[in-house]
């Protein structure tokens, strides 16, 4: 097992995804744990590992509740459960396992070698240990499970890597939502376009599309990005050229009144890949908010124009 590899993967995982170093090795041992269990454990038992990231060493503990009497249901207690079991069973009524109380109101429960162990028999191995508390055992080391346990532990941090990733991607796009990026065409499914606009892709659905525009792979374009969502595969970014917000944000691009605040934008009314109205008014005087908007010789507005493909734009 390469500790130093693991130490370095693990201190990324911490630093990307602001998490501590105990949670990741948390997550690592509950792995390990579970591999163990799948591969040499029993049924009903309570496998826990310990990961010694200094040392490579791992350690296999059966965990078992530690049980007085009180806490134990009697023969007839369990022969009492049956045969009420089966009578609701004639009845046609849900069977729900019963769980007596004691004196003090605590459940009480069916004895299970694989999950409990009796305070005397405990005793035998801690003497201090009480009622209600577990005794972890530790289990022999099996001799290819060394090779399981670091795979496991690979497996587990090759994970934690792609989900920091994520995050970071997501975090970052979200806080883009509203912007307009530049992206090339990856692949087109469906009618949908998955555009790569960076450290991800994004999807311009049909609806999102203007009207009667086409699209090729590698084609150059601008859009929006609408909306920013978290999914279990990662963020997933939706793309416009349709919506008002795209048509702003090329005026705010091209018109540097608009982007400093001497103009703003009052109200868009857009029939996206048709024609488009746009209301602007001016905030400092002597400022013309129409004339910035076109440009000199109607250089602004075609500019936004050519974008949307020939869209008639009314100032």
């Amino acid at each position: 097992m390469d500790r130093q590899s693991f130490a370095s993967a693990i201190d990324q995982i911490c630093e990307e995804k602001g998490i501590t170093r105990e949670k990741v090795m948390e997550t690592i041992e509950v792995a390990i744990a579970a591999a163990y269990k799948k591969d040499y454990g029993h049924k009903g038992q309570n496998i826990r590992a310990s990961f010694d990231l200094d040392t490579g060493e791992v350690k296999i503990f059966q965990v078992k509740l530690v049980l007085d009497e009180s806490m134990v249901k009697t023969e007839s207690e369990i022969e009492a459960e049956r045969l009420a079991a089966e009578a609701a069973r004639e009845q046609g009524e849900e069977v729900r396992e019963a769980r007596e109380e004691d004196e003090t109101g605590e459940k009480k429960v069916r004895f299970n070698e694989e999950k409990h162990i009796m305070l005397d028999e405990a005793r035998k191995a801690d003497k201090k240990i009480k009622a209600g508390e577990e005794l972890l055992i530790e289990l022999e080391s099996r001799t290819d499970f060394g090779r399981i346990a670091a795979q496991t532990a690979k497996q587990v941090i090759i994970q934690r890597i792609r989900e920091a990733e994520r995050e970071t991607i997501f975090d970052e796009f979200k806080g883009r939502q509203g912007e307009v990026v530049s992206g090339i065409v990856q692949r087109i499914e469906r009618g949908a376009v998955f555009v790569d606009i960076g450290k991800t892709t994004g999807v311009l659905f049909p609806e999102e599309q203007i009207q009667g525009e086409s699209y090729r792979l590698g084609q150059r374009l601008r859009v929006l990005i609408l909306e920013v969502q978290k999914e279990t595969r990662g963020p997933n970014i939706i793309l416009s050229r349709a919506s008002a917000k795209m048509l702003a944000k090329l005026f705010e691009l091209e018109v540097p009144e608009i982007a400093s605040g001497a103009v703003t934008i009052k109200a868009i009314a857009r029939e996206a890949g048709a024609r488009s109205k746009i209301a602007v008014a001016a905030n400092e005087p002597g400022v013309d908010p129409i004339g910035s908007c076109v440009g000199q010789k109607g250089t602004r507005v075609q500019a936004v124009i050519n974008e949307l493909g020939g869209e008639k734009i009314d100032i």
